[in-house]
Formats: C-alpha cells, structure tokens, sequence
C-alpha cells in the first residue's frame, strides 16, 4: 500500500501545478505506472485543454497497455470540452485505476468507475482522500453549494492590530509572509476588500510573483454608495485583470458611469438593513459566474461582515512577532461579533508555519459552531 500512496502522492503534486489555472473545471494530476516505474504523467493545465489522464496516456504510449493509472479525481465519463478520460483510459489498455476522490459533478459522480469496471478494469477508490478532497475543495464546494469558498486572510502582529492607532500598515509582516499572500491570490478566482482600505492603502490587489504565468484574479470592492475615488489605483484601465465594484442603488449613477467609463463594471446588488451590500447575495450572484474562490483580504469591518454572517470557510492568519498597542489600533476583524466565548468561530485542522520572520496559520472554519441567528441573541 506504501508504493500506492508513493504514486497517488506524486500525482497530487502534479495536480498543485493546475492551481489557479483551470477554474471552473478541478485540479486533477495523473501518473501511469507499471513494475515500480513511472512511464507517463500529466495534470490539468486549464479548462478546455487536455485532461491529466490523457496527458499521462499520451506520455506513456503504447507502454500503457497493461499499465496501472494512478488518478486525483474519478475520470469522467461525459462530453465536456473535451471528449470523456473513460475513452482514452479503455482504448490503451491501462489494465487497473487508483482515484482518490469520487467528483461531486451529477455529470461525472460514479459514472466514470461503473463504465471503467463493467469495461474489466480493476478500480480502487480512496487513496489520500483526504489530501485529494483538501486540494480540490474551491471546486468541491461549489459544485455542491453554487457559491464560491471564501477564503479569509489578515496580517497582524501579535497583539492583533493590524496598523498604528494613525493608520501606517506597510508593512507589518515580512517579504516572505507577503510572497506567500501573493500565491494566494494566483490560486483563487477573485480577491475583494472594501471601500475603506481601498480609500486608505490605495491598493492594485494585483498576484506580484516572479514566474512566468503569473494570474490576476478578479478584483471586487465593496461600495454601497460610491465612496472610492475614480483615481483609485484599482480602477486604472492600465491595471492587468479586471476589476469590479459591488454596489448598491445608492451609488449615484455619474459615479457608475464614470466607473464603466474606466472599464470597471458595477455589479447592483440588494442591501442589507444597514444599507450594505447583502453579502450572500454576493456569493450567489459570483456562483452564477462560475467563481469557485473567494479571497478575502479586508479590512475588519468586512472581514467582520463575513465571519458574522457565516460565509468565511478557511483562515489564514499572518503574525508578525512585533507590538503595536494603541488603544485605537484597528484590529484585523471587527464587525458585530459574538457575546459569549461559545459562539466564537473555532478553526479546525489548523496548521502552523514558520515564514521568514513571522508565522502562517491556516485553519478550516467549524460552520456549526455558531450561525449568524445565534450572534443576533
């Protein structure tokens, strides 16, 4: 079972490199194996473009006749884009299937194996599920939800703020700590923040990486009326990517006007009883555009908005080893918030890492521990 797991492994390493590029379709990586050696291996690159095991079969050649293929996702046995992995895998002869996750897709869940088995493949489903489903979760999510998985992420220091008390932040945490923002926002399909950091920092919100495929992801502001400066940096039509304004009716309509002048479209959206942006109508109206990421990256009053009104499924948190203090400091998540120490959202499967300077953690938000009914009590 060791060699199995060595395989599957590898093929999830494969997968990671689709990250980023293939939405709305999954990351899928495949290896072709046969004695112990591996004779071809592949990964979705981007939606429309071969599939993993096709580019693994096509690797492999006729040494895949007999062979055992070593699979993240169960293959499909549908026409998309491009015709169905069940073909390919029959026609060279692959003799057994290792995948580690059944898809969630109503198009391809358990279609793919009974065809492959009724075939006289021999099929096993299962191996490094956890890591395969824990890769694949933006798309997981959405195929199950319609919306997309929002992703929450602040930098502070260590005794929670997020600036001084006069506002300076850049830059709390290290290069290291911020390389590691930027590969967030090449692996999701947008990034949003609000009005007021977007009026404070005057940011691009733009992926800043070294290699060569570097990705933009949509960039969302939230603006009930209209508040962000048409000089704003993340409405120059020079930006790369595209960038969206999250409005309500409230904003006036020269302010609309002016933005989609610059290229910036405005998204009118209903309001919540304080007359913001109803955020889950949000994510429903991104679900319908086929966004399976969400990143969220400030500032407290949004961030706030999200965790109270249960919509955040995945932290990751950057400390600084720095005090700030200051009574007045902003913090990194503000918002309504709990009154008791029991409602406060509990992260699971946290992990912690060391970068640079300052340290990394990342939990899986416990949506059953409080809903937003409870923090209106």
């Amino acid at each position: 079972m060791r060699e199995h797991e060595h395989f599957m492994q590898r093929a999830l390493a494969l997968a990671e490199h689709g990250l980023g590029h293939t939405s709305p379709n999954p990351v899928v990586g495949a290896v072709i194996v046969r004695q112990g050696q591996i004779l071809g291996e592949g990964y979705h690159r981007q939606a429309g473009c071969a599939h993993a095991e096709v580019e693994a079969l096509a690797a492999a050649g006729e040494a895949a006749r007999g062979a055992t293929l070593y699979v993240t996702l169960e293959p499909c046995n549908h026409h998309g884009r491009t015709p169905p992995c069940t073909n390919a895998i029959l026609d060279a002869g692959i003799a057994e299937l290792f995948y580690a996750m059944v898809d969630p897709n109503p198009h391809v869940v358990g279609h793919g194996r009974q065809r492959l088995v009724e075939a006289g493949v021999k099929v096993h489903e299962g191996l490094c599920a956890a890591e395969a489903r824990h890769l694949n979760r933006f798309f997981f999510h959405y195929v199950t939800s319609g919306r997309p998985y929002v992703m929450a992420k602040f930098a502070a220091s260590l005794d929670g703020k997020i600036a001084t008390r006069n506002g300076e932040s850049q830059w709390i945490t290290g290069p290291e700590a911020r390389q590691q923002g930027h590969l967030l926002r090449q692996a999701v399909d947008a990034i949003l923040l609000g009005a007021g950091t977007a009026i404070a920092d005057n940011p691009r919100l733009t992926t800043r990486l070294t290699q060569d495929d570097v990705r933009h992801p949509l960039r969302i502001v939230l603006d009930s009326h209209g508040r962000v400066p048409l000089t704003a940096q993340l409405f120059s039509p020079e930006l790369p990517g595209r960038t969206m304004v999250a409005t309500t009716a409230a904003m006036p309509a020269a302010h609309q006007a002016a933005l989609e002048r610059q290229q910036v479209e405005t998204m009118m959206l209903p309001t919540t009883p304080t007359g913001q942006v109803d955020l889950e109508q949000l994510l429903i109206a991104l679900g319908h555009r086929q966004i399976l990421s969400l990143l969220v990256e400030g500032g407290g009053q949004v961030l706030g908005s999200f965790f109270d009104a249960g919509l955040v499924n995945e932290v990751y948190t950057f400390l600084a080893p720095l005090i700030i203090g200051g009574a007045g400091a902003p913090s990194p998540v503000e918002g309504f918030g709990p009154a008791k120490l029991a409602l406060a959202r509990q992260l699971q499967n946290v992990s912690i890492a060391q970068v640079g300077n300052d340290f990394m953690i990342r939990g899986v938000v416990e949506t059953t521990r409080c809903s937003p009914e409870l923090l209106k009590k």
